[in-house]
């Protein structure tokens, strides 16, 4: 997936696959980049799927599908679901309204399927849907995320609001720039330039103006997890939205559509059965580990690493819903006492809009 595989190997980059995308895992010392994001800003290619749609009926035809209103107004997106019938999540997606095309930001290995199920369900609609393959999309992320992008964005100011985009140029390459939603728990923005400008583009970004440090997929996770962020393929594939808490992703005016069919609204789905937490650790445990009150298995965990700002073991869990005790064990070669402890771990410069909320809970 990556279109820079040979620059990126010349910065010390290893491989893997994320939701289907080939992508950096990290460049030799993943928790020294977690650092440099931590403390100044970073640079990385993201593995997404586009999808583009246009037609005098594109607003309509995705906002009867999707969890969230699609904006109206050129410059703006969204966060967004698409649900089964079941109401358990099918793919998240961040939806940006174009002038006159909406693109459509989700996990590589859901687009086409989704292109397909859309494009057969195209009757009387003026819609045209296709899978985007000349765009190239990089997150910058870190406390020095803002003074990074102005310092080499020509043209407009950087945008303020999350998930609001300007066009500008970076050098002589024209970019689109979005203002990212915090998943890392840091400022970050999103740039979007042409396959054939990928390379002029990571160049500005990692050397030119302030410097910044290049990172991958593994930098990511733990990046996220810090942050209290669920991730897709970890944590939302096949839940329902409330046992996840990620109540952004919901407009409760407007309930949860798939096609024609209201599901459900976020206010009646009452209490979920299992809740995300935050699991402090004695070591690092498998994903999909028991985790344990006494001898009854109430839960699972679902991503685990050794923070490199703690320095500890941390871990996202699901437990049941009615587990009140916050000492718990989970099932390693030595069974290790775990905490559950707030979200997020650790305190950025930004704070993720996913971190889970319950009703009662505080948050």
């Amino acid at each position: 997936m990556t279109v820079l595989e040979s620059i990126h190997a010349d910065h010390g980059a290893t491989f893997t696959e994320h939701n289907g995308a080939r992508v950096v895992a990290d460049y030799g010392r993943p928790d020294r980049s977690h650092r440099a994001v931590r403390n100044v800003v970073g640079v990385i290619e993201r593995g997404y799927g586009i999808v583009e749609i246009i037609g005098d009926d594109r607003i309509s035809y995705v906002d009867n599908v999707v969890s969230n209103s699609v904006p109206r107004d050129d410059g703006a997106g969204c966060y967004a679901l698409v649900l089964d019938p079941q109401g358990a999540i099918e793919t998240e997606l961040y939806v940006y309204n174009a002038d006159d095309r909406l693109l459509l930001f989700l996990p590589l290995d859901r687009a086409r399927p989704l292109v397909e199920e859309w494009q057969s369900k195209v009757f009387i609609d003026d819609v045209d849907i296709r899978f985007v393959e000349d765009l190239v999309v990089f997150g910058v992320h870190g406390p020095k995320a803002t003074e990074k992008v102005a310092s080499v964005l020509t043209g407009p100011s950087v945008p303020e609001r999350p998930l609001s985009f300007v066009r500008g140029t970076m050098g002589d390459v024209g970019v689109t720039v979005i203002a990212g939603d915090g998943l890392a728990g840091e400022e970050g923005y999103e740039i979007i330039c042409e396959t054939a400008d990928a390379d002029r583009v990571f160049d500005t970004l990692v050397n030119h103006g302030l410097n910044a440090a290049p990172f991958g997929y593994t930098t990511w996770n733990t990046l996220t997890l810090e942050a209290g962020t669920p991730l897709f393929d970890t944590e939302l594939a096949g839940v329902i939205p409330n046992v996840a808490g990620v109540h952004t992703a919901i407009d409760p005016e407007k309930g949860c559509y798939v096609g024609q069919e209201v599901v459900a609204r976020v206010e009646n789905h009452g209490q979920p059965s299992q809740r995300l937490v935050g699991l402090a650790l004695e070591e690092v445990p498998k994903s999909s580990a028991a985790v344990r009150a006494g001898d009854t298995v109430v839960g699972e965990i679902t991503r685990a690493a050794r923070s490199p700002m703690k320095d500890d073991p941390i871990a996202l869990a699901y437990i049941d819903f009615t587990v009140e005790t916050t000492h718990l064990t989970v099932d390693t070669p030595a069974d290790c006492a775990a905490s559950v402890v707030d979200l997020p771990f650790v305190a950025g410069s930004s704070r993720s809009p996913r971190l889970p909320s319950y009703e009662g809970d505080g948050h």
